[in-house]
């Protein structure tokens, strides 16, 4: 459906899960690279390459997930003019009602009954004509730079300890303590965010922090 210029600049950049997810994905990047570490044969050299490895992955990672982002935006506002298009441009009022309720979600468009959708048609029909192709705005930009920002700042927490700490055992536990409590908390707040289990989502975030560690190790890392 298309939506006003008020309507946009008043929603957030990012939701809530939308962030929520980046640092999930951007510690899981970061913690299969240091879980690879050998403590028992690892020097400063194999410190500073896994250090330039977890950067350079969630750096890699970030920029990825930004561009894919982007292309979800330009997706979205595809379906938005096709949605449009097709109501002003249908034969009769019940194909552009046809064409409404597709573009709704399925629960939504159960009930909606013929009055309603009626006036989305008259609606959509008063609003100036759609753009004739989709077009990146400023906050879809911004929500790229987000969604890179939190993916890349998510390693650096976890990679801290190595950084001040010389005694690499030390580092890494206090590295694996830091990236199991981000865990926990992205994980609690997901589940909150989603209204699904708060705790036991935060613990199985966890439980999937400690998999890839013990995949890791036993693949050689």
């Amino acid at each position: 459906m298309s939506e006003q210029p008020d309507d946009r600049s008043r929603r957030r950049v990012l939701a809530p899960v939308e962030r929520i997810s980046e640092v999930l994905f951007g510690l899981i990047m970061v913690l299969t690279i240091t879980g690879s570490l050998s403590v028992a044969e690892a020097g400063r050299e194999d410190v500073r390459t896994m250090l330039i490895g977890a950067l350079g992955c969630n750096l890699a990672w970030g920029l990825i997930d930004a561009v894919m982002y982007l292309m979800g935006c330009l997706s979205d506002q595809a379906d938005r003019i096709r949605t449009v298009l097709a109501a002003r441009n249908a034969a009769t009022p019940e194909q552009a009602h046809r064409a409404i309720a597709r573009a709704v979600p399925p629960l939504v468009a159960a009930v909606l009954q013929t009055a309603e959708l009626e006036r989305v048609r008259l609606h959509l029909r008063a609003i100036a004509e759609p753009p004739q192709r989709p077009r990146l705005e400023a906050r879809d930009w911004w929500g790229a730079l987000g969604v890179f920002l939190l993916v890349f700042v998510a390693t650096f927490p976890v990679v801290v300890p190595f950084v001040l700490a010389h005694d690499v055992a030390r580092a890494l536990r206090v590295s694996n303590a830091i990236a199991i409590g981000m865990l926990f908390l992205t994980g609690y707040a997901f589940g909150r965010a989603t209204r699904y289990h708060a705790m036991g989502t935060g613990l199985a975030m966890v439980a999937l922090g400690c998999v890839l560690v013990a995949l890791t190790k036993a693949l050689g890392g």
